[in-house]
């Protein structure tokens, strides 16, 4: 039987975790960012159609790119950041299936192709595997700082050409500055957000 994670483990995932809008001056390696992915992949998806397509925004002149499509008050977060990944869904993510489900690919390939149930299910999906990436890269020790906040339909063309991806959200990725985040706000209770059936 699996144990609980520790609570320090749940604190630094969820209780304590924060989003950070400014960030320390210390680089995400490669092996750092490649440990994220290959955390988050493993997340379910349906018929593990993993749809999330990333582009890991780190040179100069991508973050300047990046930052030029985004809402004034993102600018410099983006900037800043060691890293800033863009998480996009493909709408051709079935193309994928005969590697991912190789037992029923035909079969939801054929599902798939039902009008509008690509795109339902690549966003839903995607967005999925945006959160497990935010999840992933916190129990590396990093600190994220996701947003929306930007042209998507821009960055599709700039990030995207020539595919069917589409960007949902972008989340920066680093050692946050503590002087950075905004007071606690509040959640809902459970009895506030949830009923039983």
């Amino acid at each position: 039987m699996t144990a609980a994670l520790p609570d320090h483990s749940l604190d630094q995932i969820f209780r304590s975790a924060r989003t950070f809008n400014g960030w320390a001056d210390r680089l995400v390696e490669d092996p750092t960012v490649r440990a994220i992915y290959d955390l988050m992949k493993w997340g379910p998806t349906s018929a593990n159609s993993s749809p999330a397509r990333l582009v890991w925004v780190r040179s100069a002149d991508g973050k300047t790119t990046l930052a030029g499509l985004a809402a004034e008050p993102n600018k410099l977060k983006i900037l800043q950041a060691p890293v800033t990944v863009i998480i996009g869904h493909d709408l051709d993510f079935a193309a994928e299936l005969p590697k991912l489900l190789p037992h029923a690919a035909e079969a939801m390939q054929q599902y798939f192709a039902a009008p509008g149930l690509a795109e339902v299910t690549a966003m839903r999906n995607g967005t999925l595997q945006g959160a497990y990436l935010i999840v992933a890269a916190r129990a590396l020790g990093l600190d994220c700082g996701p947003m929306s906040g930007f042209d998507n339909a821009s960055v599709d063309k700039v990030f995207f050409s020539g595919t069917r991806i589409q960007s949902n959200f972008i989340c920066s990725i680093g050692y946050g500055d503590p002087a950075s985040v905004f007071p606690r706000n509040s959640r809902l209770s459970f009895e506030e957000a949830g009923r039983w059936a």
